[in-house]
């Protein structure tokens, strides 16, 4: 499992990527295989403003259909549209090409301590099995 040292992460298997304002969102390593062959990604749009913990989209894989939360508020700037014709890169790249949204999260400064650093997300991974 691989969890980058650069990243936020959620209980629910999302990570951030924060570079000032603008927060690259994705899932996981870990939840890319326990959702198995993604098969299709539905994303909110550009413009749509999200408040923590808010769906921001949907992955469909051969064995389930599974929310994706936004990790922290704000409005998505821009959207992977890649994801839409090759869902597959996120079982390929889930930290890199297979990003989903970019959001410019504005005052959201004070909802990044509630996140995971690497470590915290580590151990909740091997505990959740």
């Amino acid at each position: 499992m691989q969890v980058p040292r650069d990243l936020k992460y959620t209980k629910d298997h999302e990570w951030a990527r924060v570079e000032g304002t603008t927060v690259t969102v994705g899932i996981t390593d870990y939840a890319q295989d326990k959702l198995g062959d993604v098969v299709f990604v539905e994303l909110a749009e550009a413009g749509t403003q999200l408040k923590q913990h808010e769906r921001l989209g949907t992955v469909e894989s051969v064995k389930s259909v599974s929310d994706v939360f936004s990790p922290l508020s704000g409005k998505i700037a821009e959207v992977n549209k890649d994801l839409l014709d090759h869902p597959e890169l996120i079982n390929k790249e889930p930290y890199g090409r297979a990003w989903m949204v970019k959001l410019s999260s504005g005052n959201s400064a004070g909802e990044l301590p509630g996140l995971l650093d690497p470590d915290a997300y580590e151990k909740y991974c091997k505990e959740a099995g």
